[in-house]
């Protein structure tokens, strides 16, 4: 990029996202490791990670989009998923190994939205003992299956709505939108409780992850490497933008503090992160302290390869 802006030193490379739809039985690992060998980089991250058994968006980063991942990771995420009833796994997942069985009742309507109605008022929730959070250095899944019982202490969640989709005879399937940090397979475990009894996700699909649908992803096996939605794109489904001059962005390119003023087409009071672009190129990701006068460069990008594209 010229005006002493800094621009990539190589030739073209992989830069921008890919959303795919995860299939069943893959580890967001694998995904990544089939996009790393699609696209021939080895800097490919992911934002929100999917367990085996869950299916559906999984945000996919490739080259400068990688630095992205703090900002997409936070966005809301909607699930359809399957509750079975009556039987319990330690994971509260299909793929775990049955450690308890109870008696399910009959499921009323009107028994089943109670119970939703307190899951929708959570503000805490305790993990799953098998994932990926750590204990004392060590993932929680760990300890679990050494035979320890790992002690989570409740997180804070947010719970955006559930809505129900159907009842079986001992299943509940539903709809809902939770915030970052909400684990479905929790929600498996107490509602269960909830009811007076034991259960398990069956079926996880994510249909959406912030403003990253279905309706964009790529199935896999990936044969041939897809177009890439640009770091531009990407991050204006997650956050405001604001253009900028050359001057701005080659001082925002060095970290250096922005006004306010500067940042062309971003509304009075909004503090970060923000989106700084020039010329369609993604400069920085910056922020406003409350009360500070000016905006602070939290990440900053070289420009992207032209082999990312607008969706």
């Amino acid at each position: 990029m010229s005006n002493g802006i800094r621009s990539m030193s190589k030739g073209p490379t992989a830069e921008g996202v890919l959303v795919v739809d995860k299939p069943r039985g893959l580890t967001s690992h694998d995904v990544v490791s089939q996009v790393r060998r699609v696209y021939r980089t080895r800097r490919v991250g992911h934002a929100g990670t999917l367990d085996p058994m869950a299916t559906g968006v999984l945000v996919v980063l490739l080259g400068e989009a990688t630095k992205l991942s703090s900002v997409l990771t936070t966005q809301a995420k909607t699930y359809e998923t399957t509750i079975e009833l009556g039987t319990e796994t330690d994971s509260f997942d299909q793929d775990g190994r049955v450690t308890a069985r109870r008696p399910v009742g009959e499921l009323s309507s009107e028994r089943v939205e109670r119970s939703l109605e307190l899951e929708r008022a959570r503000r805490l929730q305790v993990p799953p003992a098998v994932s990926a959070i750590k204990v004392d250095g060590v993932r929680a899944y760990a300890r679990a299956r050494r035979g320890e019982t790992p002690v989570l202490e409740p997180r804070d969640v947010a719970v955006e709505r559930i809505d129900l989709l159907g009842i079986g005879t001992s299943s509940i399937s539903l709809r809902l939108a939770v915030s970052k940090g909400y684990y479905v397979r929790a929600l498996a475990r107490d509602l269960a409780a909830e009811l007076g009894t034991v259960g398990h996700l069956t079926e996880l699909r994510r249909v959406a992850s912030g403003r990253f649908h279905l309706g964009m992803a790529v199935p896999l096996p990936l044969r041939e490497p897809a177009p890439l939605l640009s770091l531009v794109a990407a991050v204006g489904l997650s956050v405001p933008t604001a253009t900028v001059d050359a001057g701005t962005a080659r001082r925002a390119a060095w970290g250096q503090p922005l006004d306010p003023s500067e940042l062309v087409g971003l509304e009075s009071g909004v503090q970060g992160p923000v989106a700084v672009v020039h010329e369609g190129s993604l400069i920085a990701l910056a922020s406003q302290a409350p009360n500070a006068s000016h905006f602070q460069v939290l990440r900053g990008f070289v420009a992207p390869s032209p082999t990312a594209e607008e969706p």
